[in-house]
């Protein structure tokens, strides 16, 4: 019976807001795979060196970040879990600010597709963030810091 029970509580947590919110999180990742294949590409165009080392650096820092994110948005913030939203959040607003600072500001790279990522990520930070508020409307806590044990 005690498993049953588990189910229904999980099942309880996901919601419409919830999966859109995983959805825009893995939908993400899924660019960031694909933009570190493209990074990794321009690093095979040019020769051995400092130059190539971190362009094939960069390649596996986006390949990573977009690993994680969809790890994340598929196990943790579909079920609304509070440490998966910081993970989530933390994750990609390093990841996409180091883009706007960097490449898209300066002009390296166009305004679209340059704002693709960002605006996944704002859309996956207010789904989910409403999903946390629609959570702690029923008796849930609101995520805090405490979420790492800090605060």
């Amino acid at each position: 019976m005690a498993p049953i029970v588990q189910e229904e509580k999980v099942m309880r947590t996901i919601t419409r807001l919830t999966v859109v919110g995983a959805i825009c999180y893995a939908a993400w990742g899924c660019l960031h795979l694909m933009a570190g294949y493209n990074v990794y590409l321009v690093g095979t165009s040019i020769g051995p060196g400092m130059a190539q080392g971190r362009i094939f650096q960069d390649a596996w820092n986006l390949f990573f970040f977009g690993l994680t994110a969809i790890g994340v948005a598929l196990t943790l913030n579909i079920r609304n879990s509070k440490p998966g939203y910081w993970i989530n959040l933390g994750v990609l607003a390093l990841a996409d600010t180091g883009l706007i600072f960097f490449v898209v500001i300066p002009g390296y790279m166009p305004l679209w597709p340059g704002i693709a990522g960002p605006v996944l990520w704002v859309f996956g930070f207010l789904f989910t963030t409403l999903a946390y508020l629609r959570h702690d409307a029923v008796g849930a806590s609101r995520p805090s810091a405490s979420a790492f044990g800090h605060g």
